[in-house]
């Protein structure tokens, strides 16, 4: 009886402690945020945050403009969106996220109007 009670406690502890790829995914976007936000990316350019969105199955980065690239299509002169995918296809890190079709959008808003989106691109997995 003793055995019984043992193995079965450790089956539910087991069990408990696995988490689900969306799970997985939401608790790792909140941390990497609170660790890592905001980060200065480029010259002009600072990653405020990334979320999960758990209905779409969306890893969302938020990015904010400042200085000279805080300006309509600022981005549109260096084919953001080509090099977003491009970055995509060729990063590791992502593999279990794209082996399981997530999407990924990215979203580049003004420091001086924070409402107003400057450049968003969402890539599917059809884009990687």
């Amino acid at each position: 009886m003793k055995k019984i009670i043992v193995f079965a406690t450790l089956a539910l502890f087991l069990t408990a402690c696995q988490e689900s790829l969306e799970d997985k995914c939401a608790r790792e976007a909140k941390a990497y945020t609170a660790k890592n936000c905001p980060a200065k990316m480029e010259e002009n350019i600072i990653l405020d945050s990334l979320t999960f969105e758990r209905a779409t199955h969306t890893l969302h980065y938020y990015y904010r403009m400042t200085g000279i690239a805080d300006k309509d299509n600022a981005l549109d002169t260096v084919a953001a969106a080509q090099i977003l995918k491009d970055g995509l296809k060729n990063t590791t890190a992502m593999k279990v996220y794209k082996d399981n079709g997530y999407n990924f959008t990215y979203t580049y808003r003004s420091e001086k109007d924070p409402k107003k989106t400057i450049f968003e691109v969402a890539l599917t997995k059809k884009d990687y």
